[in-house]
C-alpha cells in the first residue's frame, strides 16, 4: 500500500498561562461533579467505576494541557507537523527519525487517524483517508507499552481484534484460530500461546503485540517506538525480527524512533525531522554520507560527528590555525552530489552537472566562517598530518581504536577519532596529528547551518 502525505500540517492551539490554569481547574471541578453524580445515581456498587471514568476525563484534559505546554511558554500555537509532503512506497519500511518533540509520533497519529490534520491530505493508494476513522483505514498499530490484556492468554490477545469483527467481516471460530496460529508462527511465539503476558519476557510481549496487529491483515503497519522498553541486546534481536517479518509479509511499515541506529539498520528509507519540519529523506547510508545540514550530520552517527569552528581564507580551509591545503577543492566537488531531500522540498537522487559543481565550488571557496564536521572514521593517524590535537587518551575497542583528543577549535569537549588497530598511537606524546578523509569532511554555513 503506497501512502502519500500532501502538505500535512498539524497545529495545536495556544493556551495562555491564565487560560490554561482556568481550563484545568474547570476540568477538575467538573470531574468532581461527575463523580458525585455518578455515585448518587449508580449507587455504592458502581461508584468506583464512575470515579475511574471521571478521572479518565480529567486525565485527558491534563494530557491536552501538557501537549500545549510549549505554546504556553511561547504564547504561540504549536506547529507539531509543518507542511509534510512525502510518498511512502508500497511494501517498504520507512523510519521516522528525530529527537523528542520533533513531530514524528504526531505524524504517525495523523496517518493512523488518531489525530485529525489541521490541513493537508492523506492517501492510501488512490483512497483519500483524511476523514476516515481509524477502524476503517486498515491499519495495525503497535505502541511502546504493548497494551496487552494481562488476564488473557497469548492466543486470546491475538484473537481479540478478530473476535470484534461484525457483519460481513465476521469470521468463524476455525478461521480465527487458523489465522492466529499462522501469525504466531510468523513471529515465532507459537509455543507460547497458552501463557499470559506476565509470564513472558519483554521481547516475547513485543512479538505478541506485533502478532495482534498483523492478524488483522492490515494495509499499513505503524510502530511507535516499539523497542524503547527493551534492553540493548534484546533491542538488537527484536529489530532484526521486525525487519524479517516486514519482508516476509510485504506490508508497508512506518517505524517511529529517536534511536538512529535502529532506524538506519532496518529502514529502506529514513525521514529525519526537527521541530515538525522534514530536514532530509533518503536511504540511510546516503543521508549519513551526505547530510543536508548540521542538524542531520550531528543527529546521525555513533559516535557523533566532531564539529569544529573553521574558516575559508584565500581558497584554503582552516580549522583553528591549522591549514588543510587541497581539502576545500575536494569537498566542494563532492558536495555537488546531492541524493536527498532538504526542508520541505522533494527531489530524486541525481548528480549535478559540471557547471553546477563549479558553482558549488566557487561558493565554497569564498572567504567565510564555517562549521567543519568530521566523522570519527574520517581521521588518519599521520606524523606530519595537517590537523594537530592534544592527546587525552586511547580506548582499545577490539577491532578499532578510539583516540581521544582536544582541539581549541572543537565545539565539543572531546574529539573522538576511530582508527584501525594496525595504527600505533604514541601515548607518551602530548599531541597527535591527523590527515583527513575528504569524503568524511563536511562544511556548513556558520549562520544557516546548511551544507555548503
Amino acid at each position: 500500500m503506497e501512502i502519500r502525505l500532501q502538505n500535512l500540517t498539524k497545529t495545536f492551539p495556544c493556551r495562555d498561562r491564565k487560560g490554561g490554569w482556568r481550563a484545568r481547574r474547570k476540568s477538575e471541578n467538573q470531574a468532581d461533579v461527575n463523580t458525585a453524580g455518578a455515585e448518587k445515581s449508580a449507587g455504592f456498587e458502581n461508584a468506583g467505576k464512575a470515579a475511574q471514568s471521571a478521572k479518565a476525563v480529567q486525565s485527558a484534559e491534563s494530557v491536552q494541557s501538557a501537549t500545549a505546554a510549549q505554546s504556553v511558554k511561547s504564547g504561540q500555537d504549536v506547529v507539531a507537523v509543518n507542511d509534510f509532503t512525502f510518498t511512502i512506497p508500497d511494501g517498504k519500511l520507512i523510519g521516522l527519525l528525530g529527537p523528542s518533540g520533533c513531530g514524528k509520533s504526531t505524524t504517525l497519529n495523523l496517518i493512523s487517524g488518531l489525530l485529525a490534520p489541521t490541513s493537508g491530505r492523506i492517501f492510501f493508494g488512490e483512497d483519500d483517508v483524511t476523514e476516515l476513522p481509524p477502524e476503517h483505514r486498515g491499519i495495525g498499530l503497535v505502541f511502546q507499552n504493548y497494551a496487552l490484556y494481562p488476564h488473557l492468554t497469548v492466543r486470546q490477545n491475538i484473537l481479540f481484534p478478530l473476535e470484534n469483527r461484525k457483519g460481513k467481516d465476521r469470521l468463524t471460530k476455525t478461521q480465527m484460530l487458523e489465522m492466529a496460529d499462522e501469525v504466531a508462527r510468523l513471529v515465532q511465539i507459537d509455543t507460547l500461546m497458552e501463557r499470559k503476558p506476565g509470564e513472558l519476557s519483554g521481547g516475547q510481549q513485543q512479538r505478541v503485540a506485533i502478532a495482534r496487529a498483523l492478524v488483522k491483515q492490515p494495509r499499513v503497519l505503524l510502530l511507535d517506538e516499539p523497542l524503547s522498553n527493551l534492553d540493548a541486546r534484546l533491542r538488537l534481536q527484536t529489530r532484526e525480527e521486525i525487519r524479517r517479518i516486514q519482508r516476509e509479509t510485504g506490508i508497508t511499515t512506518i517505524f517511529v524512533t529517536h534511536d538512529q541506529d535502529e532506524a538506519m539498520s532496518i529502514s529502506d528509507q529514513i525521514v529525519v525531522m526537527k521541530d515538525g519540519v522534514v530536514q532530509q529523506t533518503g536511504r540511510p547510508q546516503e543521508v549519513y554520507d551526505s547530510p543536508a545540514n548540521l542538524f542531520v550530520a550531528k543527529f546521525l552517527g555513533t559516535p557523533p560527528i566532531n564539529v569544529f569552528e573553521g574558516h575559508v581564507q584565500g581558497g584554503v580551509l582552516y580549522i583553528g590555525t591549522d591549514a588543510l591545503p587541497g581539502m576545500l577543492e575536494i569537498i566542494s566537488g563532492e558536495s555537488g552530489q546531492k541524493a536527498n531531500v532538504t526542508g520541505n522540498e522533494r527531489q530524486e537522487s541525481q548528480k549535478t552537472s559540471a557547471a553546477e559543481k563549479r558553482k558549488v565550488g566557487a561558493a565554497g571557496s569564498a572567504d567565510r566562517e564555517v562549521w567543519v564536521g568530521i566523522r570519527p572514521e574520517g581521521f588518519l593517524l599521520q606524523e606530519d598530518g595537517p590537523l594537530c590535537c592534544d592527546l587525552s587518551g586511547v580506548e582499545v575497542m577490539g577491532r578499532d581504536v578510539s583516540v581521544l583528543s582536544q582541539n581549541k577549535a572543537s565545539v565539543g569537549r572531546t574529539v573522538r577519532s576511530i582508527i584501525s588497530t594496525d595504527n600505533k598511537v604514541d601515548t607518551s606524546s602530548a599531541t597527535v596529528r591527523f590527515a583527513l578523509r575528504p569524503e568524511k569532511v563536511f562544511l556548513f554555513d556558520k549562520v544557516t547551518e546548511e551544507r555548503i
